[in-house]
């Protein structure tokens, strides 16, 4: 009999390295290890805490939880380590993306549940997607600014984007809030859309 206790620590570990890697490789040449390492930290332990917390009081909202938690986490780093924000937003929501990946993959392993593997893939074309658009948003003609931002606010609104058209059809998906989803999710994938509009304007 498969010990899916064991399976999911071993998934766990393999995020937190993945997270860990992701944040160090994106602000390597920026800040020191220990500011980078000391960030990370910040955020994996406002996530998991939030994340604990949903487990006791609001089962159901145990995303909306992490995603506060851990950017609460990182408004802390920000301005205590006088951090650029959209680096580390960038930085953020790949290695989000990656954990999140991990933990519908665990969900699809252990329930054999085919929304979950579906949510598995979809993380997974958005980390390529974000890494194609790292490479070259700065030749696309309409981002004449060429600030860093782009890749990161761009799958960030696509993946709410994408939550909130899934949770018009399907509620109960694993980390989704039943009518709350689409308004919560639509919300932030807008704002998301908008700062890279922002962000796409050259200063005068």
């Amino acid at each position: 009999m498969i010990n899916f206790v064991l399976i999911r620590i071993a998934f766990s570990i393999i995020g937190i390295v993945i997270f860990l890697f992701i944040f160090w490789n994106r602000l390597r040449e920026d800040y020191s290890e220990s500011i980078i390492f000391t960030s990370a930290f910040y955020v994996l332990f406002g996530m998991f805490i939030s994340t604990l917390a949903s487990l006791y009081f609001f089962e159901k909202w145990w995303f909306w939880l992490a995603l506060l938690g851990g950017v609460v986490a990182t408004w802390l780093a920000i301005f205590r380590f006088k951090l650029r924000v959209f680096e580390v937003v960038e930085s953020n929501v790949l290695g989000s993306l990656t954990l999140l990946s991990l933990v519908y993959l665990y969900n699809l392993v252990q329930s054999k549940d085919i929304l979950s593997g579906s949510a598995t893939l979809i993380c997974l074309a958005l980390i390529i997607l974000f890494i194609y658009f790292d490479k070259h948003y700065k030749d696309f003609t309409w981002y004449k600014s060429g600030r860093i931002g782009f890749s990161g606010l761009t799958i960030l609104g696509l993946f709410f984007l994408i939550r909130a058209a899934v949770a018009l059809f399907f509620h109960d998906m694993i980390s989704f809030v039943s009518g709350y989803e689409v308004v919560l999710s639509g919300i932030i994938a807008f704002v998301s859309f908008l700062t890279v509009f922002n962000l796409a304007k050259v200063k005068s």
